[in-house]
């Protein structure tokens, strides 16, 4: 069936046919044309927002929460370079979203016409795939094709820049939602014999450990993870990106490793034999000095992205699949040595685990002045909260506290900038999320230096009736630049004050875009305050925790360290004995 439409309408049509109920994004002159058939769809739902990089994040945010392909929308020149930070961010984190850019007319493409940029060019190196259309009857079979690319395989953005004239143009409609792609053809079913091997080496390990990313949930394998590591007894650690997938609370979980893991996650891994990597790809704030990292282990690296086996470390069995099938596919290999009457035997290594959990737990100081610490208020915001919010972080410290203290018993309940580490990434994301879910309390725990990059999308959220909340951790600085200043620079804060006077007032500023305003300075409000914010479901709510400026995290990994480096709190170092205990 064809109709003639501009490819304005396909552009729309295809939106649809895609399944897209949400976009966030801003017009202007090059995209305007979309914008005229979209205001009449019934199906397509815009959230006008106050930056592109708010609608890159709040893309992300949306596809996070609901397992779908989010959407964001510019104009060409300023337009599209503003997303160049969050399709960076969602390639690092495989998140998958269609950015849709205006670009100034064909005839007109490389003579630097106004507000003209090479979008396919800048992000070339951070998108899984992006096109240049210039025909209308090409825009139809490009957004499917996106759509597929971006939600198969590794998961992805992929970028869709449409000229002008090409959107002003008719064409015929024709909508094939199973585009042929020659040459893309992602690896799901994983090689029987590295299945095999990889559960040989399993029975036969003395300190295995099941090493998870965030791979995991992008399979949506979290019940097949937790039935694996039940059925082998191994312990589990879960990255920043894997947070979730695995309770918090299962005797079997160890944390998260890495720079500012537990101590027991960080030195399972460094004194393992066997390490059975999920969906990870040995990133350096895992690994510490990579050529000191887990000495003695031997891996297996399951992932669905090639390029990720051996990157960083040599895998001994390699096997290459979507996460999903890869553990489906162990959980019989492993019930087939059983069979066999072969069992790894893990005593001697988890009273080890056990030893270490229990003399090196996560913990904080509280405040001899009696102010605020900013790890009990995230730690009271998890427990008031309940297993089914979403958090959203920011980068920095507070991000790390909330990955530390806030229980994940749930997948899809934890938002993060993993790889790039965005500022600003909390609000915009948050948002996106609570517009995918929302009849799902969702949390943006932001520091005082991130919400002031992105802040502006309260006013999109309270315009647009998505009512997150907000918890600013205030310390009055860039917290985690100024602990590095602490440790590594002599105490030289240079240039991290970011609050001498209380500019600006958070709770006026809140106010000011529509929000409800809080604030918390001392612990006997705590509770109170929270409460008040969890019954407040018509409008966003902010609330200003101020926090006692020289609180740190722990434990700590420095940068370019090894992990055998890891320091439980400052001038703490724990002492693991020989290299086998």
């Amino acid at each position: 069936m064809t109709d003639q439409v501009t490819g304005a309408q396909a552009l729309i049509r295809s939106l649809e046919a895609a399944g897209v109920d949400t976009v966030f994004g801003i017009p202007g002159g090059a995209i305007l044309p979309a914008y005229d058939p979209m205001m009449d769809s019934t199906k397509v739902r815009h959230i006008l927002v106050r930056h592109e990089q708010g609608a890159g994040h709040a893309a992300e945010g949306y596809a996070q929460a609901t397992g779908k392909v989010g959407v964001c929308m510019a104009t060409s020149g300023p337009g599209a370079t503003n997303l160049v930070t969050p399709i960076a961010d969602a390639h690092m984190d495989s998140v998958p979203i269609v950015a849709i850019t205006g670009q100034v007319a064909s005839a007109a493409i490389g003579t630097d016409a106004f507000q003209e940029a090479d979008i396919c060019g800048i992000t070339m190196p951070i998108t899984k795939h992006n096109f240049l259309v210039t025909d209308p009857a090409e825009i139809a079979p490009t957004i499917a094709a996106a759509f597929h690319i971006a939600s198969t395989g590794r998961p992805g953005p992929v970028l869709v820049d449409i000229s002008k004239d090409a959107l002003q143009a008719t064409t015929d409609f024709v909508w094939n939602g199973t585009p042929e792609l020659p040459g893309y053809r992602p690896v799901t079913r994983p090689h029987a014999k590295q299945i095999r091997e990889a559960a040989r080496l399993l029975s036969e390990a003395k300190r295995p450990v099941l090493y998870v990313g965030g791979g995991v949930l992008k399979a949506h394998a979290s019940a097949e993870l937790k039935i694996l590591a039940e059925l082998t007894g191994a312990p589990v650690v879960t990255t920043l990106m894997a947070l979730g997938a695995f309770p918090d609370s299962h005797p079997q979980h160890l944390g998260m490793p890495g720079m500012h893991g537990t101590v027991a996650a960080v030195t399972a891994l460094q004194k393992s034999d066997l390490i059975f990597a999920l969906g990870a790809r040995f990133d350096d704030r895992v690994t510490g000095r990579l050529d000191t990292f887990a000495p003695h282990a031997k891996i297996v690296h399951a992932d669905i992205d090639p390029a990720e086996i051996s990157k960083n470390r040599v895998a001994d069995v390699p096997i290459v699949g979507d996460a999903r099938e890869v553990i489906a596919d162990l959980v019989v290999a492993v019930q087939a040595e059983h069979e066999a009457g072969r069992f790894g035997d893990y005593q001697e290594w988890w009273t080890a685990l056990n030893r270490w959990r229990d003399t090196y737990p996560l913990g904080y100081d509280v405040p001899a002045d009696g102010s605020l610490s900013p790890q009990l208020v995230i730690e009271r915001l998890g427990a008031i909260s309940g297993p089914d919010t979403i958090f959203a972080s920011g980068v920095g410290q507070h991000q790390m506290w909330a990955s530390q203290f806030i229980r994940y018993e749930k997948p899809y309940t934890w938002l993060n900038s993993g790889g790039a580490g965005t500022m600003g990434y909390s609000v915009p994301a948050a948002m996106g999320a609570k517009a995918g879910m929302p009849d799902t309390t969702v949390w943006a725990i932001d520091g005082d230096g991130c919400f002031q990059m992105t802040n502006q999308e309260l006013v999109t959220c309270a315009v647009n009736d998505i009512p997150i909340k907000v918890a600013i951790i205030n310390n009055g600085t860039l917290g985690m630049v100024r602990q590095w200043q602490t440790l590594f620079y002599n105490e030289r804060y240079s240039n991290t004050d970011l609050q001498s006077r209380r500019l600006p007032d958070f709770v006026k500023l809140a106010e000011a875009m529509g929000c409800v305003g809080l604030r918390c300075e001392s612990p006997d409000q705590l509770d109170e305050i929270i409460h008040k914010a969890m019954s407040i479901n018509d409008a966003p709510v902010v609330i200003d925790f101020v926090v006692h400026q020289d609180a740190m995290v722990w434990p700590m990994v420095a940068a370019g360290s090894s992990n055998d480096e890891v320091m439980a709190a400052r001038d703490v170092r724990p002492d693991f004995g020989d290299s086998d205990d």
